[in-house]
């Protein structure tokens, strides 16, 4: 025989709306009174019926979590923190006022984003947290304010994660973006005090917010010390994927163009990885012969061989707070918009620059 909300509240000796209350956590109830109906509910094994109830409600207690890659330590990260935000840290196995995290994997593809956008738009998602940089395509923009609004006007809360602000869009809640040209500025000035002045940069993909601000910042430390002209700059700047494999085949590339490079400026510290592997391959050691530092200070960073300098964003803090965001749990920055800071963190793999 099949549970209802009538039977939960003659149990708990509430009535059904205090119970609905409870199970939607939409409406201040007292603790003894929340403690009592979520007994009922955990003695009567009573589930609640999502689709109805979302059909009832403005949303669902769905929330999705979009990232480029959860294999990826930069997006696991931040996920799984947004994650324990959104389900709730109580641990007690009950569901009251928690709401049911989603991460959504898109691989990277503009369209898979929007596809999930739309999949969780029927689903009416309580909210969204995009992470990552955003791909900057005017016809992929516009897509992404235009879904985002509808998202928006439906009464799901967007909140961006590790992104800047969307144009145009007054559909987002907050936008936590890092600080990617201050980080990337201060790494290159860290190399410029060292002596360093033969710096190649390992970029990411072209098209993504992400991959311009850090070269950006780059770019604007070389150009304070007067160190190449633009087209100078572009000769040892390589593009590629955010991986290993990436940094490896580029660093490669940028010895070809110039052998004597003394810095290697990577992407983030999965492409550094691989620069580092494709310089021992060559028989140059790091720091002696060649520097080389990352972007992001991942676990693993502090613990390889040598140590990697990089540039520390705080990815579990920026999820957890995202997460709190999307629940309202935590009142939106002023204007919607928060910058966070990134900070450089110098170990073993940068060294003054020696002659071979």
């Amino acid at each position: 025989m099949t549970v209802t909300l009538a039977d939960v509240a003659a149990r708990a000796r509430v009535s059904p709306a205090t119970v609905s209350r409870v199970l939607n956590g939409n409406y201040p109830v007292a603790a003894s009174t929340r403690e009592r109906v979520l007994r009922a509910v955990d003695e009567l094994d009573y589930v609640l019926n999502g689709p109805a109830s979302s059909l009832a409600a403005a949303t669902s207690d769905l929330v999705g979590v979009l990232v480029n890659d959860i294999a990826d330590p930069f997006f696991g990260i931040m996920a799984g923190a947004a994650q324990t935000e959104i389900g709730g840290r109580q641990g007690t196995g009950r569901a009251g006022g928690e709401k049911l995290a989603v991460v959504c994997n898109t691989g990277g593809s503009p369209e898979r984003e929007l596809t999930y956008l739309t999949l969780l738009q029927r689903q009416r998602a309580a909210a969204v947290v995009l992470t990552g940089g955003a791909v900057e395509d005017p016809a992929h923009i516009a897509a992404m304010s235009a879904k985002l609004s509808k998202l928006a006007d439906a009464g799901t809360r967007v909140v961006l994660c590790g992104r800047p602000p969307l144009p145009g869009s007054n559909a987002i809640v907050a936008a936590l973006a890092f600080d990617n040209r201050g980080g990337g500025r201060r790494l290159t000035e860290h190399l410029i005090t060292l002596g360093h002045r033969r710096i190649g940069y390992i970029a990411g993909p072209v098209e993504r917010t992400t991959t311009r601000h850090r070269l950006e910042g780059h770019r604007a430390a070389m150009a304070a010390e007067g160190l190449g002209e633009e087209a100078g700059l572009d000769r040892l700047t390589v593009y590629g994927p955010y991986d290993r494999r990436s940094g490896y085949d580029a660093a490669q590339e940028l010895l070809r163009r110039d052998p004597g490079l003394t810095a290697i400026v990577a992407a983030n510290d999965t492409v550094a990885l691989g620069a580092c592997a494709a310089l021992r391959d060559q028989g140059l050691r790091i720091p002696h012969d060649v520097s080389v530092a990352g972007f992001d200070d991942l676990p693993f960073a502090v613990d390889v061989v040598p140590s990697l300098t990089t540039v520390r964003l705080p990815l579990f803090e920026a999820g957890a707070r995202a997460g709190r965001l999307a629940m309202g749990a935590e009142a939106p920055p002023p204007g919607g918009i928060a910058t966070i800071s990134a900070e450089l963190m110098s170990r073993d793999s940068t060294a003054p620059p020696r002659a071979r």
